[in-house]
């Protein structure tokens, strides 16, 4: 099937999903508001922090919420869009995989269809009011070099997520109870990366950051634009690397997904 008729079926996919969550409409409501509560209460906590360390390693509260809207808006975007593929062992498990084989689509874009909750917004929500609000009382002469790396940086890192949920999720095709495993890459990485890469152990910087790699996601580009302390030493054009790591990591996670496509020999049952 040819590009646009495959993003077309993927469209009603979509918006089939969509039109049966909302015949539930108290309950998506609720839903969603549950998982802007959470994002909320996450900041709060960032809050607390601050305040009793108010200097968090040279950082200014204001420069670590922006530190943060930056981790947690492209965490948003893949969560809403990607992030429904971490129930492939699911399908896995129960022998549905099959059928989307035998479908048109990629098996990829069906189970973020299919699997697609409008709830997850919730969570992206409050952390573009954190976005807007760092983004307005930073101590930044806002240029169009600091605002393309900004972009950039957003859409980079909703892309890193992405392949992280992709590539755990490939797991599943050899160990179906590896879900918590891989939500301890995802949501536990996306949660160390809400603080100044620079204020952890030396090996939760090498695993977290540059490993994985979630430094260029948030701390890199932050870092870069507020011009701010720098212990690591990085170097200054470090956020042109951006673009070429989130490359990488993509075609490393889809590699893994194709991998496990062809290993997957159906439940057995």
């Amino acid at each position: 099937m040819d590009s646009p008729a495959s993003l077309g079926l993927y469209g009603r996919l979509l918006g089939a999903r969509v039109r049966s969550d909302w015949q539930y409409r108290t309950s998506f409501i609720t839903l969603l508001f549950s998982q802007a509560l959470v994002t909320v209460l996450e900041f709060v906590s960032i809050l607390l922090v601050l305040e009793l360390v108010p200097n968090l390693g040279g950082w200014t509260p204001t420069e670590v919420a922006f530190l943060y809207a930056l981790a947690t808006v492209p965490f948003g975007m893949a969560d809403l869009l990607m992030s429904s593929v971490e129930r492939t062992a699911n399908h896995v498990q129960a022998g549905t995989f099959d059928r989307l084989l035998l479908r048109p689509l990629p098996a990829l874009f069906q189970i973020s269809a299919i699997e697609f909750e409008l709830r997850r917004a919730g969570k992206l929500l409050p952390s573009l009011g954190v976005g807007v609000w760092a983004v307005a009382n930073v101590d930044v002469a806002w240029n169009a070099q600091r605002v393309g790396v900004l972009v950039m940086a957003v859409l980079c890192g909703a892309v890193i997520y992405s392949a992280l949920w992709v590539a755990s999720a490939s797991v599943s095709f050899w160990a179906v109870g590896s879900r918590e495993a891989a939500n301890a890459v995802t949501y536990g990485g996306q949660a160390a990366n809400q603080y100044p890469l620079h204020v952890y152990r030396n090996w939760v910087r090498a695993v977290l950051g540059w490993g994985i790699p979630l430094a260029f996601v948030s701390y890199v580009p932050s870092q870069w634009i507020l011009d701010a302390e720098n212990p690591l030493g990085m170097p200054s054009n470090l956020v042109v690397a951006i673009p070429v790591v989130t490359v990488a990591v993509l075609v490393a996670a889809l590699g893994c997904w194709g991998l496990g496509i062809r290993h997957y020999q159906s439940t057995g049952s």
